[in-house]
């Protein structure tokens, strides 16, 4: 029984905080898991930025609700569904994610939550546990299920250690130079390849 796990943003949907810093024109936001590794010191410096711009989590749902998946997302999503069955772990939040999961068909998603206030500012994050991705792959195998899975950034790595099979997405040069063990590709073509070349070697 297989089961592949997918981190959402750069690998099926746009970067969110990318996305709101281009909107804003505020630099400092642009900043993601690709460039400051710790996703705590990352989310304090972007509530800290936000807060001296004044902005709230309405200011951000405005942009999501702009931005589509990337090229090609959902036709991959699709035929993988056809051979896997599917979970995206991301470290996005459920208040920031929704909009883009319809357009993706409502895959299964795991992710963190917003402590939003009643002006809509953005107070605080739950974060769902320490290592979030790692753990999930690490209870789903405890199921009995064999985990391929595919990231494209810092965060998504302990993921792939952990999985029977990781691939590395669109990712980062820094990225694939640190972490030389996976494969790297960056159309959804190749991707399908891996993951077929994933359940090959093991059956």
């Amino acid at each position: 029984m297989e089961l592949a796990c997918l981190d959402l943003e750069g690998v099926l949907i746009p970067e969110i905080w990318i996305a709101f810093a281009e909107k804003t024109g505020i630099e400092e936001l642009k900043a993601t898991t690709r460039d400051i590794p710790d996703y705590n010191v990352l989310m304090k410096q972007r509530l800290r930025i936000l807060d001296e711009h004044g902005y709230g989590l309405p200011a951000i749902q405005e942009v999501i609700g702009e931005l589509d998946p990337i090229p090609g997302a959902k036709e991959f999503l699709d035929w993988l569904r056809t051979k896997y069955q599917v979970v995206i772990l991301s470290d996005t939040f459920y208040e920031f994610a929704m909009p883009l999961m319809a357009k993706l068909g409502y895959p299964a998603l795991l992710c963190h939550k917003l402590e939003v206030n009643e002006e809509g500012r953005i107070t605080d994050y739950l974060l769902r546990q320490v290592d979030p991705k790692r753990q999930s792959v690490r209870a789903f195998q405890l199921l009995n299920y064999r985990v391929v899975a595919a990231g494209d950034s810092y965060n998504d790595t302990t993921m792939l250690k952990q999985a029977e099979a990781g691939i590395l997405f669109k990712s980062p040069q820094n990225v694939i130079d640190e972490f030389p063990q996976f494969p790297a590709v960056h159309e959804y073509e190749e991707l399908k390849a891996e993951f077929i070349k994933a359940s090959e070697v093991h059956s």
